[in-house]
């Protein structure tokens, strides 16, 4: 069968689609391109916010109207929390976070069986607090891309009072270290020179294991198995960087110097409000140790904007520490209300003044950008080009700050080479390539 995917929201659902792709591949299907006509399409869905949820339905009612023949297979946070609403859509096979490949087999019987008698869809949407085992599945995916995603963690235990997500994957589960050495390679083999390892709270990697192990002992494991190949971390809770995490991942000479430190807030009353479990001097003492370890590193975040019972008087607080950890980069979004999350029970703050906070506190983070990428350049940087960048001559790559950098040269898809940078717009750099 032919079978289009289309993926919304983190790395780890990219992951997870780019696993399903090869799957459908192996099991001798053919993936197409969303939008072209097929079999049936797959919706990986995301809950994280109200436009998540929003952006969900959407596509599900989207493609039910536009393919009314195909088969409408939905998956992921969304479904996981919202099954009602998706059955509700027109959806013909409905599964939540887990089971991916027993997804694609009600997928298959799906096509088989497609009648226009047949009521209800084929569902499996388990439980996801009894999942206990990390589940398999095949690292790699799409054709052309220069990066690989290694999913190593799923779940999280945390419960910070905003987040739907525990809800949606249940407890922590972790990828053992040996298997994610084999997949590395793997990944090394099909030609890939940069692997980022990812999951739903990679921070707890290995608590569920009960061998003492923790992310840097897999980070060291994953650098020996793959020599040369460049790696990046994915979010990190803040109280990860200690000084024994940043002595150990300095000595490993592939791990790229991009450090992203969820913040939420920069006021300790609000982080507690919203049951982070870390103060503004601890995040602070992170980001200096980080600094200490590594040279110029790209520090970067996630804010909330307008949480409840978020005061002026605290927002400007989040302003000042925001300047002063002095971030490379940051993703900014108003607070959005989750039901079932102890935070949706608060008091809220208007819509309106959630989205003036979260444009102010966007203006504070440009000017950090710009401010970092200037310091960047005259600088070299080992870049990874990846695709042409539609102005003429020029190419497109990600240095491993992981900011984005411009040269003019053709024919340098998956290749590293040194770019002495030139200037920058506020947005990328601009460079020259080095001999």
């Amino acid at each position: 069968m032919k079978v289009a995917i289309y993926t919304l929201g983190c790395k780890v659902n990219q992951y997870e689609s780019q696993a399903m792709e090869r799957e459908l591949q192996a099991r001798g299907h053919t993936v197409a391109p969303f939008g072209q006509e097929a079999d049936a399409c797959i919706i990986n869905t995301c809950s994280v916010t109200a436009v998540s949820d929003q952006k969900s339905r959407q596509i599900v009612h989207r493609v039910r109207r536009e393919h009314p023949e195909a088969v409408v297979a939905v998956c992921g946070c969304w479904s996981q929390t919202h099954a009602a609403e998706a059955r509700a859509l027109g959806a013909d096979v409905l599964t939540g976070t887990g089971d991916r490949m027993g997804f694609l087999s009600l997928l298959e019987r799906a096509v088989r069986e497609r009648t226009p008698e047949r009521g209800g869809p084929l569902e499996a949407v388990d439980p996801p607090f009894e999942r206990r085992h990390f589940e398999w599945l095949p690292a790699g995916g799409l054709e052309g891309r220069t990066r690989a995603l290694l999913k190593v963690e799923d779940g999280c235990s945390n419960f910070c009072s905003y987040c739907i997500i525990p809800y949606a994957r249940g407890p922590v589960r972790s990828l053992p270290m040996g298997e994610a050495a084999i997949q590395a390679l793997g990944l090394k083999n099909q030609g890939y020179q940069e692997i980022v390892l990812t999951g739903i709270e990679i921070s707890s990697w290995g608590r569920d294991l009960h061998e003492g192990t923790t992310l840097i002992d897999l980070l060291e494991a994953v650098s020996a198995a793959v020599p040369g190949v460049r790696l990046r971390l994915g979010s990190l809770e803040p109280r990860t960087i200690t000084e024994e995490f940043c002595q150990r991942a300095a000595l490993l000479p592939d791990l790229c110097p991009q450090f992203h430190l969820s913040l939420q807030s920069g006021c300790d009353a609000t982080l507690k409000r919203m049951r982070r479990r870390y103060d503004t001097a601890r995040y602070l003492r992170s980001v200096e140790l980080l600094r200490g370890a590594f040279r110029h590193p790209a520090i970067t975040t996630d804010l909330i904007a307008g949480f409840p019972g978020e005061t002026e008087e605290e927002f400007q607080e989040t302003l000042a520490f925001i300047r002063k950890c002095a971030f490379a980069r940051m993703h900014i979004f108003p607070y959005s209300e989750r039901p079932g999350t102890p935070a949706a029970e608060m008091e809220q703050l208007p819509k309106g003044l959630r989205g003036e906070r979260a444009r102010a506190a966007a203006d504070v983070a440009a000017a950090m950008r710009r401010s970092y990428l200037e310091e960047c350049v005259g600088r070299t940087e080992e870049v990874l080009f990846e695709q042409p960048a539609g102005e003429e001559g020029l190419f497109l790559g990600h240095a491993p700050n992981y900011a984005e950098v411009l040269v003019k040269g053709e024919n340098l898809r998956n290749k590293i080479r040194p770019v002495r940078v030139t200037r920058t717009d506020g947005e990328v750099l601009f460079g020259e390539l080095e001999e």
